[in-house]
């Protein structure tokens, strides 16, 4: 899939605020992903044309990130956390019961399309409500098998959670619609872990 023109277009004009264009990687990376849902090579060779830098410089700041996608997810992005306090309540209990229950290994997705899940020692800052895990960029605390279950059967029967209104890049043409978002956008509940997937509030 190509990247549309209007995307093209906010890279550039992103890229024209920096003294150097490899600043703009980051947030081009970002407008293709909110486009397309992930990066693929041939978006990445896009971005290195708009940008006029070598194609292997992008595709190295993509891999290098793990916010950022190189292939279609589930409808549905599950991290848990395994970092020491989560570790110390439990959480490679609920990582195992979690991979049984899904079916599917670490950084696979269900077969049925409905669920991406992963495990992260970067903490996502819960360590109050631990074991916990972070579903589509919200909290689930205290977990459990049966609250796992109780998940997991949801996010099977739900859609994909809605994109968060485009906020445009800055300098780009968009500029003024991405203000009328943000003041009708609601806030996100809870802060947006360490993979950053699509930003959905």
């Amino acid at each position: 899939m190509a990247v549309s023109k209007q995307t093209l277009a906010e890279i550039q004009a992103v890229a024209a605020r920096y003294p150097s264009k490899q600043s703009a990687i980051i947030p081009a990376l970002w407008a293709v992903q909110h486009e397309q849902g992930y990066v693929t090579d041939a978006a990445m060779r896009e971005i290195a044309q708009a940008l006029g830098l070598p194609p292997s410089l992008i595709e190295a700041t993509a891999s290098f990130y793990s916010m950022f996608l190189t292939k279609p997810e589930g409808r549905h992005d599950v991290v848990i956390c395994v970092n020491a306090p989560c570790m110390l309540r439990g959480a490679d209990e609920m990582k195992d019961y979690l991979e049984r229950a899904l079916g599917v290994r670490d950084g696979q997705t269900t077969p049925d399309g409905a669920v991406t899940w992963h495990s992260t020692i970067e903490c996502l800052g819960a360590c109050g409500g631990a074991p916990m895990m972070q579903v589509d960029h919200r909290f689930e605390e205290n977990l459990t098998p049966e609250r796992i279950d109780v998940i997991i059967d949801r996010l099977r029967k739900q859609p994909a959670a809605p994109l968060a209104p485009r906020h445009p890049l800055p300098g780009s043409p968009l500029k003024g619609e991405g203000e009328a978002h943000a003041k009708t956008a609601e806030p996100a509940k809870k802060p947006a872990g360490p993979r950053g997937r699509r930003s959905q509030a």
